[in-house]
């Protein structure tokens, strides 16, 4: 915790000392753990943090390095509970959202029925929700200008760890977020390359909604 304390500190000696200009907190470690995400995503909400886990890797006679975003300064995007939410139209989305990033949400959606699942797809104003015969188990937030989409999985708690970790093996952009729910980031190249993984993920989850 004393490098969240002094990266802190760093950042509001800066933004006194440079009044006039958009400050960044960056904490960058090779382990950031559940609870040291959870501590950071709550002064997120107060002070602009960037979390980047580092992995260090040996290339030929040099060293290199690997950084993973696994926390931007904070956006909204948490989702409610499965009660009614109000509503919108595929149309609605695809006037707000750019064509690559509801391209991802699509492509999530086609694993469940190319694995034999029937997806539900729910078009709501703040998220779009996904589900099967049991509670939604994901939500997606197409993004105006970017090729990516984020998304939240809900799993169960024990679960959620790991999963992320095999995300993570991979170089996906996925974090923690409450205690029960999967942060994940993913643009059209890392559907198609790891589609398989993904496809599993979205199994697991999909199971745990019906149990």
């Amino acid at each position: 915790m004393r490098a969240i304390i002094r990266t802190i500190e760093y950042w509001d000696i800066e933004r006194q000392r440079y009044p006039s200009l958009d400050h960044r907190a960056v904490i960058v470690a090779e382990d950031i753990t559940s609870r040291f995400f959870n501590v950071i995503r709550l002064l997120n909400r107060a002070v602009p943090v960037i979390a980047l886990q580092l992995s260090a890797f040996e290339l030929d006679a040099s060293v290199g390095l690997h950084f993973i975003k696994v926390l931007d300064i904070y956006e909204e995007t948490e989702t409610p509970d499965d009660g009614p939410a109000e509503g919108s139209s595929r149309g609605d989305w695809e006037k707000r959202s750019s064509p690559q990033s509801l391209a991802v949400m699509d492509n999530v959606i086609e694993m469940l029925t190319k694995a034999g699942l029937r997806p539900q797809v729910t078009y709501n104003k703040f998220h779009v929700a996904l589900g099967t015969t049991g509670y939604q188990f994901a939500w997606f937030h197409p993004r105006k200008a970017a090729p990516y989409c984020p998304m939240n999985l809900r799993n169960e708690p024990t679960e959620r760890d790991r999963v992320i970790a095999r995300l993570r093996e991979v170089g996906l952009d996925a974090a923690p977020c409450s205690t029960s729910q999967i942060r994940l980031r993913l643009t059209g190249r890392e559907c198609e390359e790891y589609s398989g993984l993904i496809t599993e993920v979205l199994q697991t989850v999909e199971a745990a909604s019906r149990r």
